[in-house]
């Protein structure tokens, strides 16, 4: 019997450790405020500007890479509005395009975009941005609703490196990795 209550202790202190984990060192324990103050400090109007080029790789749930991705993108801006234009191309053949409307506040801005459910929510922190929302895959890609986090940071010489995680009920099935830079014209 005694054997039985120190495993199920056990068993309890490890799942604890996992959530502590999951929700306050990994991915989700990030918070905006810890990038406050530090540069370069990034500014969505002049980084997401003009012409750009993003290059990225998509992982399956179980780790590996499930897809390559490059993407023309083009940023437009009006004051405190502007629309990135982005156009995919995967290494399968297939080709998507997406127009993110984005609406500056302050410090925080709301995105809108044609495959995302309701708005997306950001925040600007230094040289972060973080931005969540709910993606609704194409049919061909099973349609299913993701809710996504994007985290992106701008290095020292202009580059942003997105890293996103999507999830469906709380379980990770999908990890992205991409950048994002200016076109030379």
């Amino acid at each position: 019997m005694d054997i039985f209550i120190y495993i199920s202790i056990l068993a309890v202190f490890l799942l604890g450790a996992l959530i502590l984990r999951a929700n306050f060192v990994a991915f989700r324990g990030q918070n905006i405020s810890d990038y406050e103050g530090l540069g370069p400090e990034i500014d969505l109007r002049r980084h997401l500007d003009g012409p750009l080029i993003c290059e990225g790789v998509i992982f399956g749930p179980t780790g590996r890479v499930a897809s390559r991705f490059t993407a023309a993108m083009r940023g437009e801006w009006e004051g405190d509005r502007g629309v990135l234009h982005e156009d995919f191309s995967y290494d399968s053949g297939a080709r998507q395009s997406r127009a993110w409307h984005l609406e500056l506040q302050g410090d925080r801005f709301i995105a809108r975009a044609d495959d995302v459910e309701g708005e997306g929510k950001g925040q600007v922190g230094g040289p972060a941005v973080r931005l969540s929302y709910r993606i609704v895959l194409p049919k061909d890609a099973g349609g299913h609703r993701l809710d996504v986090v994007d985290w992106m940071y701008l290095s020292e010489n202009g580059t942003i490196i997105n890293r996103s995680q999507f999830t469906k009920y709380g379980f990770l099935v999908a990890e992205l990795v991409a950048t994002i830079r200016k076109e030379e014209e």
